[in-house]
């Protein structure tokens, strides 16, 4: 994900959906997929970077998402849990290497986490804060379905 991280970095922060254009434009011409798929029948690789990125991801949901789910969580939880999310984001940005194939699913993973982010931080009006908790909790359970990391559990959602 190296190569095009500047443009893809900005994208996201700015808009998930400016993640899939970015992919588009990464591929010089091979649009995007639009779903995650299995690497034949098979997850897709891992690195440090991406291991260590969605670990971190996944605390900080299964911090937040209780309250969230109880509508116990305040604003400043929210921001500071998107602010967190979108921190893990960037590192793995900057830092995972993956093939190509496994990047282009990845965008998919990132472009939800970030809208989920957008949503957490209130971009999308109040009421839709918790559900923007759920989103990425949704975004890295299809993570842990679709990518081998050693150890990972589902996180658990209140419904």
């Amino acid at each position: 994900m190296k190569s095009p991280i500047a443009l893809m970095l900005a994208l996201a922060l700015s808009s998930p959906l400016a993640v899939l254009a970015a992919s588009d434009a990464h591929d010089h011409g091979k649009s995007a997929p639009h779903k995650l798929e299995l690497n034949a029948g098979k997850k897709w690789g891992t690195d440090d970077a991406l291991r260590k990125a969605m670990s971190g991801i996944q605390t900080s949901v299964t911090q937040t998402l209780p309250a969230a789910h109880a509508g116990k969580a305040s604003a400043a939880d929210y921001d500071a849990f998107g602010k967190d999310v979108t921190a893990q984001v960037t590192y793995m940005v900057e830092n995972c290497k993956l093939d190509p194939q496994a990047d282009a699913q990845l965008h998919i993973i990132v472009a939800d986490l970030m809208a989920g982010v957008e949503a957490a931080q209130g971009k999308h009006g109040e009421k839709k804060r918790a559900s923007g908790v759920v989103k990425v909790a949704q975004a890295a359970n299809a993570y842990g379905k679709h990518f081998d990391h050693a150890g990972w559990k589902a996180i658990q959602m209140p419904h």
